[in-house]
């Protein structure tokens, strides 16, 4: 059986039991459709979380990232599994407790305003649509690649799947969709890691691996340092970048983690508030699975490149012929994910043989001058191939191959789906009932909703064919607009009383400006290509990119709302006792359920 055929197997069943499940657990009412009916497990609740976290950027992108830049993208590991630390503590039974469907309809509430309510939906919907065309990149490379079509026609093929089973389901279709795809990716992410592990280091715990030794008798990172320094790129076990850049990525994750709507609505969905804190704690673990993995698989992947690009023991050594990318069974992979435009290499200086190096290394190109190269050969390699290509490349079985395949869909669908489902949910509930129309009957609700759902996947779909970055990267961007947005609101909601309606509309809308702007300075406005002032390589802001801007905003956010709030009317003494009933565990046991 060939390997098109094999992955068309793999990728049907997951989907048939995807659909199949969306059907069966299918809304039937509004309850159902925002908040599951509030009647999940919190181990299933936790695993959906799981799933509904772990997306295209976790298991597609994030590996890669790490595998070509190496400690100093170990931010996305750091802030990622933060930011659910302070979730789990600080917002969601608090949130739980106070017992609605939507984060938007807890800021409405709290600051005792339709303008606060409106100004979050915006900026839950900003957010999200960021994010969703990170998961949209996801969705194209690994269908493209599967299906062996353009990541074009991946992207597109992928929309059509994201659009027949989450508009469907709702909440309650999603949550039970979420914990057969947690299922799928986890075993597709581990199992190549172990094979690869055991292949390398002869350990078959990929984490142990990565601190193990190779064949040779060489520790796995040391090997991988001299192989990626002698190639004139950076050591890869060092830091090289600049220091508070990555302190306030790192923070922006987290803080981003913490104010994610579509992660913080799984908190609704569980019976009571400590059902919300276990559900926190169960994903943290499901979660830690494949985060423990990641490093491991970015750095066996890099080694694995490495020599495959240089087989024979290194630049001394020559490097891989193009004879033997097309003619050996090894090198297949290449020819597949050139199809996909993702991957290229051109022999420039004529020689027969693809040299992969660093060109703008300074004595890297003394020895091209020396050797007669005329610069790197291997021309593309995007960073979100890497995992899915990574079974290719150590020369796996073809159903682990097929395995990967229904892993990285399902990981990318799963976070779209409750992506769409807190846009449809802000959409509908908050600003169509909230706001437009309060008598709007439970039927047209749902309508709206289910329409809302599909103009944002169009527009994803849209923006997806030309994203601002990686698909973690483009995450990035979505993370740092929640965090100066809407995580502040909550905070501020929760924790302190003196924050009145004007100060949270004047700080969410402070913070979700400035950050705005600093993206599309750097990535274009709106992400159109080519309309930006500055790069991420040469930042407005000295050393800070558009991806670390996010804490930035939300030290903007935090400092307008207080200054306006103190400078405004006092919050009204009803309003202050509510938020106290929320956050001093006074017969926190039951959850409120209106």
């Amino acid at each position: 059986m060939d390997q098109f055929t094999i992955n068309l197997l793999f990728v049907g069943a997951s989907f048939a039991l995807y659909i199949g499940i969306a059907i069966w657990a299918r809304a039937g009412s509004t309850s159902e459709f925002y908040a599951a009916g509030r009647g999940v497990h919190p181990v299933t609740n936790g695993m959906a979380t799981a799933a509904d976290w772990m997306s295209a950027a976790s298991f597609i992108s994030m590996a890669g990232l790490i595998a070509f830049t190496g400690y100093d993208n170990s931010t996305f590991l750091m802030g990622w599994t933060g930011g659910y630390v302070l979730l789990a503590l600080l917002l969601a039974p608090y949130l739980r407790k106070f017992g609605k469907f939507t984060v938007s309809e807890f800021i409405g509430d709290r600051f005792y305003s339709q303008t606060a309510r409106i100004v979050a939906v915006i900026c839950l919907i900003v957010a999200s649509v960021t994010y969703v065309i990170g998961q949209m990149t996801g969705v194209g490379v690994a269908f493209g690649r599967f299906l062996e079509v353009s990541n074009t026609s991946g992207l597109l093929i992928g929309a059509a799947v994201v659009f027949a089973y989450a508009v469907f389901g709702g909440m309650k279709g999603v949550t039970y969709t979420q914990v057969a795809q947690y299922c799928v990716l986890i075993t597709a992410y581990t199992i190549p890691a172990i094979f690869i592990s055991l292949q390398l280091t002869g350990t078959p715990v990929p984490a142990l691996g990565l601190f193990g030794d190779t064949a040779s008798g060489e520790p796995l990172l040391t090997k991988l340092d001299a192989i990626v320094t002698e190639l004139g790129f950076n050591e890869y076990t060092a830091h090289h970048s600049n220091t508070l850049n990555m302190v306030l990525f790192t923070l922006s994750l987290m803080i981003g983690t913490a104010g994610l709507p579509h992660v913080i609505m799984r908190f609704f969905t569980v019976p009571k508030v400590a059902d919300a804190r276990w559900s926190a704690g169960w994903a943290l673990v499901f979660i830690a699975l494949l985060y423990l993995t990641a490093p491991a698989v970015g750095a066996m992947a890099r080694l694995n490149i490495s020599d495959m690009m240089w087989p024979n023991g290194g630049i001394e050594g020559g490097a891989v012929t193009v004879e033997q990318i097309d003619n050996d069974a090894r090198y297949d992979w290449m020819a597949t994910w050139q199809k996909t435009g993702l991957l290229d290499w051109e022999d420039k200086n004529g020689d027969g043989k693809i040299q992969y190096y660093n060109d703008k290394n300074a004595d890297m190109q003394a020895l091209a001058e020396e050797k007669g190269w005329v610069g790197n050969e291997l021309t593309k390699f995007n960073r979100d191939i890497l995992v899915l290509a990574n079974p290719e490349i150590a020369n796996l079985p073809g159903w682990v191959i097929g395995l990967v395949a229904a892993g990285g869909l399902a990981a990318a669908l799963s976070t779209a789906a409750g992506l769409l489902l807190a846009i449809s949910s802000a959409v509908s509930h908050d600003l169509i009932k909230g706001a437009i129309n309060p008598q709007i009957s439970e039927k047209g609700e749902l309508l709206s909703a289910r329409i809302a759902m599909a103009v944002a996947i169009v527009v994803a779909t849209y923006l997806g064919l030309n994203p601002p970055g990686f698909a973690a990267q483009t995450v990035a961007l979505a993370f740092g607009l929640a965090a100066a947005s809407i995580f502040p609101a909550l905070m501020m909601g929760i924790f302190s009383t003196r924050i009145n309606n004007t100060g949270a509309v004047a700080g969410m809308l402070a913070g979700l400006v400035v950050t705005l702007v600093y993206i599309f300075l750097h990535k274009g406005w709106l992400f159109i290509p080519g309309t930006n002032s500055f790069t991420d390589a040469d930042p407005l802001l000295g050393p800070i990119k558009s991806t670390s801007f996010g804490a930035i905003g939300a030290m903007v956010n935090f400092a307008t709302a207080y200054i306006v709030a103190g400078m405004t009317k006092e919050t009204p003494q009803e309003i202050k006792d509510l938020v106290e009933s929320v956050r001093i565990p006074r017969g926190a046991g039951a959850a409120q359920d209106h």
